[in-house]
């Protein structure tokens, strides 16, 4: 096959499924991993595609930086208090929680009552700051590498910590969500994130409606790597499908 007739059909392909993995173009094209992957890169830079992690995906959706913390602290403010009230009410007393960092984790740890009685861990001094005001909640901060505006810890540090640390549930921000996965703008955060995830018995991910479809550079897991979705309006069709294939729920606050 010629170049450009597995250019055109690379093309295809991912217009038609949004989503492509390298192996599968490498079974429809009949070449090696190493040659889709050089065609994945010239298709890139003409502007045709985007590569992702194992595969690429259409333009559409691809999200390449995070807006700042004082732009997105007032976006969709209505939507992102609605999932922190739903997210709230799931918590019961006495457990140990996992709150992520971002604007709309920070809107659960709002929402937690004054009284509330518990064990709140998390990698955002912007969350732990919140939860000190309740007097009978125990704060745990992981520590780590600052990032600056959400004011979020990484690195090994903060890996270990939520490694060694069982939770009851946990919740997670989002950079972006698609049939692709759960994605995130910041590479040193994926890992902390896959932590939380694997040892918390309940995983719920947090995202408003304009995060559908949305992807940013790094996934953090597939679809099947959490519970349920806590958002504000029913998904896309196609995510919708995604979540149910993956044996995820749907909670709309």
């Amino acid at each position: 096959m010629l170049a450009a007739e597995r250019h055109r059909r690379i093309v295809a392909e991912v217009a038609r499924l949004s989503f492509v993995t390298t192996d599968d173009l490498t079974t429809l094209l009949g070449v090696s991993h190493e040659t889709v992957r050089r065609d994945l890169a010239l298709l890139e830079r003409r502007g045709e595609l985007t590569r992702v992690h194992g595969g690429a995906t259409t333009l559409q959706g691809s999200v390449g930086e995070e807006a700042s913390f004082s732009e997105r602290r007032d976006a969709h403010l209505a939507e992102k208090k609605a999932i922190g009230r739903a997210a709230a009410a799931l918590i019961e007393p006495n457990q140990t929680v996992v709150i992520d960092v971002g604007t709309t984790a920070l809107e659960v740890a709002r929402a937690l009552p004054a009284d509330h009685v518990g064990v709140i861990a998390t990698p955002s001094l912007l969350v732990a700051t919140e939860v000190s005001s309740r007097p009978r909640v125990e704060v745990l901060v992981s520590g780590g590498r600052l990032r600056g505006g959400d004011l979020a810890c990484s690195n090994a540090q903060a890996v270990d910590f939520f490694s060694n640390l069982r939770a009851d549930a946990v919740f997670l921000g989002s950079g972006g969500i698609a049939p692709y996965g759960l994605t995130d703008f910041h590479l040193d955060e994926v890992a902390t994130k896959r932590a939380m995830l694997t040892n918390a018995s309940h995983r719920y991910v947090l995202a408003d409606s304009s995060k559908f479809g949305r992807m940013a550079a790094h996934r953090v897991c597939e679809l099947n790597g959490f519970d349920t979705l806590i958002t504000d309006q029913p998904c896309p069709d196609d995510l919708s499908t995604a979540l149910s294939r993956a044996g995820g729920s749907i909670v709309v606050a």
